[in-house]
C-alpha cells in the first residue's frame, strides 16, 4: 500500500513555515524538523509519529494508537496512528505538535 497522499499534503501544510525535509521511507513519506524525523504518512495507513517514550503508555490507550513494532520489538517513542484518528486537522495538528516537541528534543539531546 502507498502512503495516502492527501494525508501527505494535509501535514505539509499543518508543517509550514517549519521548513520541513521530506524522506520517502518504508513506502511512506517522513518529515523531519531540525534535521530529525517529527512525523510520517505511513505506507501502511495513517502516521507514524515521535513522541516522548515517557509517553508511550498513555498514548497508546487512546483508540487507534499503538506503538511502532521494528524486528518483532515495541518501540517506545514511535507509534502509529490510524487515519481515521486524524480525520480532523486539529486531530493531526495535535500529532504534528507531538512529533516536533519530540523531534526537537532528540536533537537537543
Amino acid at each position: 500500500m502507498a502512503y495516502d497522499e492527501g494525508l501527505a499534503d494535509r501535514i505539509r501544510a499543518l508543517l509550514d513555515g517549519r521548513d520541513p525535509i521530506e524522506k520517502q521511507m518504508f513506502g511512506g513519506i517522513g518529515f523531519m524538523v531540525g534535521g530529525k524525523m517529527a512525523i510520517a504518512a505511513s505506507g501502511r495507513g495513517g502516521i507514524m509519529v515521535r513522541v516522548d517514550p515517557d509517553e508511550s503508555d498513555a498514548l497508546c490507550e487512546g483508540e487507534g494508537v499503538e506503538r511502532m513494532i521494528m524486528r518483532g520489538r515495541p518501540l517506545d517513542g514511535w507509534l502509529r496512528v490510524q487515519a481515521a484518528q486524524v480525520d480532523s486537522d486539529s486531530d493531526l495538528r495535535a500529532w504534528i505538535e507531538r512529533g516536533v516537541r519530540a523531534a526537537d528534543a532528540a536533537g537537543a539531546a
